[in-house]
């Protein structure tokens, strides 16, 4: 029987730099924010050209994305621990070009969904997969570090991302959002192709079984870390989904200000890229827990004041972007490493308990953001309510999930260090 030269895996592991490597995972991540951002500006005109008769129901342009996304998720991990990281990722990533050609040529809303589901199904596989090409490479306080980075590349996109749908409702039907996305995941599949080696060690490759699905999962269930913060960060996502699929109708109903909404959410959203820049930078001296536990309780504090503004009567649009890029930044140094945490205990299998995450997460918070976006009445009130609700619950399960021991640090000196040799 023929067998892999163990040293083979080694040259490959150095054709990628650590900077490119970063920048192409938040790339491949990026491809859920182009698929989401730039259409908020087009959602009236959408809405108009497809006969949608409530406004509220434009949001089903989002949320059956989110509803496609948690499902996918549960199937590229596991696949990817079988066959490897670039096979399954670069298969998803054309499919998801076609899902999205159909959203393009979609003619009705019943179209639009199927689209818009298809698509989020397949872009599944960008989170789950490159969260498990990061867990291959590296582990604990270090894998924090990297998403930290991966995210505060990423986090440009949604600064960008509705001034760049805008520009294009400028000079073209809002259809052409669709073909540029399909576009830039075209070049995002030939970029992967070319640049990234497989991460997979032969050695971590896990026949496709019941039996190990079920294995990993029931370690995830029964690791009270893992599924604590796996459930934690599903709750206070689910204000992040609840802000996306609101956003537009704050701007432009509640404040009447659809003329700087690009900007306003622009940056609204920078500063949870400036969150994710920091916590990359502070995450290797103090840890993951302490960082994001603290930023829990900041998100708590944060929407309380909000609350209370809106109470006093005294809610504008200035305070509106001033609280919501505070929250933004605080969501920064929860999502990251809330992710790292939960994997810790994950080496091999690291796609299956990705899958899991990834379902499990985007499942619970676009359940809990659609709740969100549903009760929007006109106000800010049912938003900001949901955020102090889901980021009260989400501490809960952070101390239950640490049996009530906070801002801890694991005496490991090993999670503090990458596993891969590339720098």
């Amino acid at each position: 029987m023929t067998q892999t030269p163990p040293a083979s895996p080694d040259p490959a592991r150095k054709d990628i730099q650590f900077r490119e490597f970063v920048l192409m995972c938040a790339c491949l991540m990026a491809t859920n924010a182009l698929s989401i951002d730039p259409m908020l500006p087009a959602l009236p005109e959408i809405g108009r050209d497809l006969a949608i008769p409530h406004p509220n129901d434009r949001q089903l342009i989002i949320s059956t994305y989110f509803l496609g996304l948690g499902i996918g998720s549960l199937l590229f991990g596991v696949l990817s621990d079988r066959f490897g990281r670039k096979i399954v990722l670069g298969s998803a990533l054309a499919l998801f070009a076609l899902s999205t050609m159909i959203c393009a040529t979609s003619q009705n809303f019943a179209m639009m969904l199927i689209g818009r589901t298809s698509a989020g199904f397949f872009a599944g596989s960008s989170r789950v997969i490159t969260v498990s090409i990061v867990r291959d490479r590296f582990h604990g306080d270090a894998m924090a570090r990297v998403m930290s980075l991966i995210f505060a590349v990423f986090m440009l996109i949604p600064v960008v991302a509705p001034s760049f749908g805008q520009a294009i409702l400028w000079v073209a039907p809002w259809r052409w959002i669709f073909w540029v996305l399909v576009i830039l995941a075209s070049l995002f599949l030939i970029w992967m192709a070319l640049r990234l080696p497989e991460t997979l060690a032969p050695e971590n490759r896990v026949p496709i079984s019941l039996r190990n699905m079920a294995q990993t999962v029931g370690l995830v269930l029964r690791t009270r870390s893992s599924i604590g913060y796996m459930l934690a960060s599903g709750v206070v996502m689910g204000g992040l989904i609840g802000f996306i699929l609101s956003v537009q109708q704050i701007f432009f109903d509640v404040f009447d200000a659809q003329d700087i909404f690009p900007i306003g959410f622009a940056m609204i959203a920078g500063c949870m890229g400036l969150g994710s820049l920091i916590n990359s930078r502070l995450v290797s001296r103090f840890g993951a827990r302490r960082m994001s536990q603290g930023a829990l309780i900041a998100f708590i504090a944060i929407a309380a004041v909000h609350m209370a503004v809106i109470w006093a009567g005294l809610e504008t649009l200035v305070t509106f972007m001033a609280l919501q890029s505070m929250t933004m930044l605080t969501v920064a140094f929860t999502a990251s490493n809330f992710s790292a945490i939960s994997m810790e205990p994950f080496h091999k299998g690291a796609g299956v308990a990705s899958s899991f995450q990834a379902f499990l997460t985007t499942a619970l918070s676009a359940a809990l953001g659609s709740m969100v976006g549903r009760a929007f009445d006109g106000t800010t009130m049912p938003f900001t309510t949901g955020l102090l609700v889901f980021g009260t619950l989400s501490f809960l399960i952070v101390i239950w999930a640490e049996r009530g021991r906070l801002f801890t640090r694991p005496n490991n000196a090993a999670l503090r260090k990458p596993d891969g040799d590339f720098h």
